[in-house]
C-alpha cells in the first residue's frame, strides 16, 4: 500500500471496502479493492479468487474494467482496478425520466460488447446488474466486479451454483434451482438491464425468489413443458405450482420502445436458455442501425458517485445521424470486427 495515496472512499463490497488512490510515483488514479482474511487459516475467500482468476483469464479489454495489480497487504490482500467515476444504477437513479433512445443503444451495444468478449473467452460473469457497470468519466461503460464469474464448461458437465445473480436479473433456471446452466443467465440479465433502461425503473422487481417468479410470469406467462422441455428436469419445478396466466405483449409493457427495442428485447427475456439470443449476434440487431443510431459516450450522462460533487452530465454536441463531408468517413463505417465472424470463408 505504501505505493499508493489513498484519496478516499468509494464504497463497501461483499468482501472489504473500495477505496479511490493515487499511485505516488506515476500518478494514475485507481480504485483498490481490500479483501479481508477474517483468519489467515480460511485462505482467500472464493469469490475474490474467481475475480482474479476471471480478470486473468481474458485479455484487455476496453469494456471489462481492467485488473492492474493484486498485492498483499495486513491480514488480507488488495486488488488494483482502473478507477471508474460512476455505475449504470446512478445513472438510472439521477435521470429525471426513462433515458433518450440514442442513449439506451449505447449503453446496451457497449454491454453487448463486453459480454460477447467474456463468453467468447468462456467466463460466464453471473451477476450483471446495473450496479456492475461502471461509467468512466468520458461515458464509457465497463464490466466488473467478477466475483461471482466462472470458466465456462463447453460441454455442460460441470454443476454450479443456482444462488447467483442479485434476484432482480436472476434467470428464470436459476429461480427454479438449475445447477447446470451456461452463458444464457447472463443474457437473461441483459435482457432485464435492457428492459430498465428503457423503462426507467426494473422490470422484474421481486422481494424473494417466489415473488420474483411471479414478476416474470406476470409478463411472460406461465411457463410449460410445451415451451420450455427442460423445464420438467429442473429440481424445483414439481415444488413450486402457479395458475395459468397468459403471456403480456412488451409493446403493452413498454409503450414508448420502438418496435425494434422490443423484438431484440424478446429475443433476451425467453424461458429456454438455449434460445436466447447470443451476445454478438445481438450486436448486428437492426435496433442498432435504426435512428436514432447509439449516442457517442460523450453525449451520456456521468453521475458523480454518492458523496461526491454534484451530478452533471457532458452536453455533448446534438447527435446527429446525417452523413457530412467534414466529418471522419470512419465514424459512419460500421465497425468490420462486428461482422467478420458472419462472413463466409473462402
Amino acid at each position: 500500500m505504501d505505493q499508493y495515496y489513498i484519496l478516499g472512499r468509494i464504497g463497501e463490497g461483499a468482501h472489504g471496502i473500495v477505496l479511490k488512490a493515487k499511485h505516488v510515483e506515476t500518478g494514475e488514479i485507481v480504485a483498490l479493492k481490500k479483501v479481508a482474511l477474517r483468519r489467515l487459516e480460511d485462505g482467500i475467500p472464493n469469490q475474490a479468487l474467481r475475480e482474479i482468476k476471471a480478470l486473468q483469464e481474458i485479455e484487455d479489454n476496453q469494456y471489462v474494467v481492467q485488473l492492474k495489480a493484486v498485492f498483499p497487504h495486513g491480514a488480507g490482500f488488495v486488488l488494483a482496478f482502473e478507477f471508474m467515476l460512476s455505475d449504470l444504477a446512478e445513472v438510472v437513479r439521477h435521470a429525471q425520466r426513462p433515458l433518450a433512445p440514442a442513449q439506451v443503444k449505447s449503453y446496451l451495444q457497449m454491454l453487448l460488447k463486453g459480454v460477447a468478449f467474456c463468453h467468447a473467452n468462456n467466463i460466464v460473469h453471473r451477476d450483471l446488474k446495473p450496479a456492475n457497470l461502471l461509467i468512466s468519466a468520458s461515458g464509457q461503460l465497463k464490466i466488473a466486479d467478477f466475483g461471482l464469474a466462472r470458466v465456462f464448461s463447453p460441454d455442460g458437465s460441470r454443476l454450479y451454483t443456482h444462488q447467483v445473480a442479485t434476484r432482480w436479473y436472476r434467470a428464470p433456471e436459476l429461480l427454479y434451482g438449475a445447477r447446470q446452466y451456461d452463458q444464457g443467465v447472463d443474457l437473461w440479465a441483459v435482457g432485464c438491464i435492457m428492459g430498465e433502461l428503457l423503462n426507467g425503473s426494473p422490470l422484474f422487481p421481486g422481494e424473494n425468489d417466489i415473488e420474483q417468479l411471479c414478476c416474470v410470469l406476470r409478463i411472460l406467462g406461465t411457463p410449460s413443458p410445451q415451451v420450455w422441455p427442460e423445464i420438467t428436469e429442473l429440481p424445483d419445478y414439481n415444488k413450486i405450482s402457479f395458475k395459468e396466466q397468459a403471456p403480456v405483449p412488451l409493446e403493452e409493457v413498454l409503450s414508448d420502445a420502438s418496435l425494434q427495442a422490443l423484438d431484440l428485447l424478446g429475443q433476451f427475456l425467453l424461458y429456454p436458455p438455449r434460445q436466447r439470443i447470443a451476445a454478438s449476434q445481438a450486436l448486428l440487431h437492426q435496433y442498432f442501425f435504426t435512428a436514432p443510431l447509439p449516442a457517442h459516450p460523450s453525449e451520456l450522462p456521468i453521475p458523480q458517485r454518492p458523496g461526491g460533487p454534484a451530478s452533471k452530465a457532458h452536453p455533448g454536441p446534438p447527435h446527429v445521424h446525417d452523413f457530412h463531408v467534414d466529418r471522419p468517413l470512419e465514424e459512419s463505417l460500421l465497425d468490420p470486427e462486428l461482422i467478420r465472424p458472419f462472413i463466409p470463408k473462402g
